[in-house]
């Protein structure tokens, strides 16, 4: 336990859940004074994160878009960069999540078939998501038990119920990657993943959200580039810059 993180830790305060606060309980310019305290490499790897979680989670974005060339190409560039196994699961549980809300679009629209040209997605579930195409989940259920409810939501039109559900997926997965870490690096990628979270939710407008999923759903999903599979590990956070928002 290092006295500089646990000295970082004690200065953060508390976020509370994610749709409680209407915004984060510290602004971004004290969180990127108390990040000063990270040592050089960790202040590294945080902006490799940033970079990541920012196009992972974009402003002109919903969850929901697809993967992209920019977030496949901080993905390849963080995987060849950090061995942290919590952070690399952060990363994959990120681009998972969005392989399959890309599939569930695609269905929506009317696509009775998996894609057959570029590569549209990432991770180890990609085949599964083009074998079962057709059955609602994919056959993932026991894996991501959060899919049918997101598919339903999506088939409904709830997409501000849906937006929020998202939210709720990611808060929850870094429940669990957060799990035993106090006062380490691992702790602050999650804590800042977490505040971007909040900041993001604050500033949600469902009107404009409604109309940009509405979009999304229409446009075309040409230039979806291959995704690299991560190596196995040794899976809403500001280093210069916090997140502008995760959402």
């Amino acid at each position: 336990m290092s006295p500089r993180y646990t000295a970082l830790m004690a200065s953060l305060p508390p976020l509370g859940g994610l749709l409680e606060a209407r915004a984060p309980a510290i602004s971004m310019l004290k969180l990127e004074s108390r990040l000063t305290l990270l040592h050089p490499e960790d202040k590294t790897i945080l902006d490799l994160m940033v970079g990541f979680l920012s196009q992972a989670v974009r402003d002109d974005d919903s969850l929901a878009s697809p993967v992209d060339t920019r977030l496949l190409a901080s993905a390849d560039q963080f995987f060849k960069e950090v061995s942290n196994p919590t952070l690399r699961q952060l990363v994959s549980q990120r681009l998972d999540l969005r392989t399959i809300l890309a599939a569930l679009r695609r269905r929506h629209r009317g696509e009775s078939e998996p894609p057959t040209g570029p590569a549209w997605g990432f991770g180890p579930w990609l085949g599964t998501i083009q074998r079962r195409w057709k059955e609602p989940a994919f056959g993932l259920e026991a894996v991501y038990p959060w899919i049918p409810e997101v598919n339903h939501l999506l088939e409904s039109g709830d997409l501000v119920t849906l937006e929020r559900a998202l939210f709720g997926v990611i808060w929850r997965d870094l429940d669990r990657l957060g799990f035993g870490h106090h006062f380490d690096l691992e702790a602050v990628v999650v804590y800042v993943a977490r505040w971007a979270l909040v900041d993001r939710w604050s500033h949600y407008d469902a009107r404009k959200a409604v109309t940009r999923f509405g979009d999304l759903v229409n446009a075309s999903l040409a230039g979806i580039a291959n995704g690299p599979q991560a190596p196995p590990p040794p899976r809403s956070a500001p280093a210069t810059q916090p997140v502008a928002a995760s959402r």
